[in-house]
């Protein structure tokens, strides 16, 4: 017998062996622990989804990559969103191994690049949060641009989106039946949801306001009807203002005003909205100036210009490569803030050289969106757009107000390179029939010619 047939006869008794010893092995923990069976049943299950279609884990787990309740078992303590966004970027992967679009890989290469340059604040400042935190945010831009990629190169951004819009849409549901119970008993304060889980009412109001610009947007793609999408988006807005999150209503405002402003835009909209957003940026106003005129210290405008002056001095301590990602975690500093501005938190992290790649980031993924077709390029412009304006005023590194845009970025991503392909696969069809009826290559005008 020769070494070629041995080989696989080998390789497969010890397959054999290595499989029946792992049941072996899982047989015998059962006793111990009553949890394995459902771990074994989850692997199994995940393994036959992937194998079926690598898109449906994503897919099942779209709903909840918007939750912020917290996972505490075990002494781990993330986000479900997190979580979740995790396991759905394992079998996204396999889509992204076959093949991307130019636009993709540029989001890509941004990516890394910010990767790299925080990757020396890491080093620098060896501590497990430091560690932590940059595989975090490596998970929250890169991770959810090749789960929304995914998505849409494989046909479901419409699927997906409809998930998430829908999601958004019962949190806005639940926030605004909290805020009918609070304004009965006379608290006309912001509205917080409490049920089913605790979220910070800057929080849910990023969430409604990058929801809200993806209904107000509303892609010829998705097949939304615009009553519905108006419908949709006003529930959107009226939950965003009892959350009373400034920030938020500030970014729809803004992404809202520049669609409307501008002309290449895939349906005609009103500028009558204009009159909306005046009144309420102006109720922003008036919070801010009674918070001003109040002389609290403690309240949030004030903090925050103390944190302000604070950020600025912890960051001279290390001002090129910054004092470490979330350095509030640990006692170097007595301050113990994260500091509520995009550019002031990369500076005091990452220095001068990570913010010169954060910049780079944000302005890259807002060009290579711009790039793409408008018909799918328009909704991801306009949510990084309401994001990057957001976390100007609040804070940026933080579970789904990150992950969140770059999700929907690359679903248009996806979707974009998705539409191509279908056309480019159309045209070949329409060749390939072309040369059956005229297999000699010559043209309709050149055969009429010949005869």
């Amino acid at each position: 017998m020769t070494l070629r047939r041995i080989l696989p006869l080998v390789t497969r008794v010890v397959l054999t062996m290595g499989l029946l010893g792992l049941l072996l092995l899982i047989g015998r923990q059962l006793a111990s622990d009553p949890m394995l069976p459902l771990l074994v049943a989850g692997v199994i299950l995940f393994i036959g989804l992937v194998a079926a279609d690598p898109v449906l884990v994503p897919i099942a787990c779209l709903p909840f990559l918007i939750v912020t309740a917290r996972i505490g078992a075990g002494g781990v303590d993330l986000t479900i969103a997190d979580a979740l966004l995790a396991v759905a970027l394992v079998p996204s992967l396999l889509v992204l191994l076959g093949g991307t679009s130019p636009a993709m890989r540029q989001v890509m290469w941004l990516g890394v690049i910010y990767q790299v340059a925080t990757l020396f604040t890491v080093i620098r400042h060896p501590y497990t949060a430091n560690v932590v935190e940059w595989f975090h945010a490596g998970l929250l831009v890169l991770g959810a641009v090749v789960v929304g990629w995914a998505l849409g190169r494989r046909g479901r951004a419409v699927l997906g989106l409809n998930i998430l819009v829908v999601t958004s849409l019962l949190l806005a549901l639940i926030t605004l039946v909290h805020a009918g119970s609070q304004y009965a008993g006379g608290d006309f304060g912001p509205v917080e949801m409490s049920w089913p889980y605790g979220v910070q009412k800057n929080a849910i109001g990023t969430v409604f306001a990058l929801m809200a610009v993806v209904l107000y947007v509303r892609p010829a793609w998705t097949g939304w009807r615009r009553g519905w999408a108006l419908l949709g988006f006003w529930f959107l807005a009226a939950a965003l203002l009892t959350t009373q999150s400034r920030q938020a209503i500030i970014a729809l405002a803004v992404a809202v005003s520049v669609l409307v402003l501008r002309r290449t835009t895939t349906h005609r909209r009103s500028k009558g909205i204009l009159l909306a957003i005046i009144p309420a940026l102006a109720g922003v106003s008036v919070m801010v100036q009674d918070q001003i005129k109040s002389g609290n210290e403690f309240n949030s405008f004030f903090q925050r210009v103390t944190w302000f002056g604070d950020s600025m001095a912890i960051w001279q301590t290390d001002p090129w490569f910054g004092v470490g990602l979330r350095w509030w975690y640990t006692d170097r500093f007595p301050e113990a803030f994260q500091p509520p501005n995009a550019l002031m938190d990369t500076a005091t992290s990452a220095g001068v050289v990570g913010l010169a790649a954060f910049l780079v980031l944000l302005v890259g993924t807002w060009l290579a969106a711009r790039r793409i077709d408008p018909a799918y390029g328009m909704l991801a412009e306009l949510v990084l757009l309401a994001r990057f304006v957001q976390s100007e005023f609040d804070l940026f590194w933080v579970a789904v107000q990150v992950s969140l845009p770059f999700l929907i970025l690359g679903i248009c991503l996806g979707a974009a390179a998705h539409s191509e392909a279908a056309t480019a696969e159309r045209r070949h069809v329409l060749d390939q029939i072309e040369r059956a009826v005229h297999p000699s290559g010559l043209g309709t005008a050149a055969l009429g010619k010949a005869s």
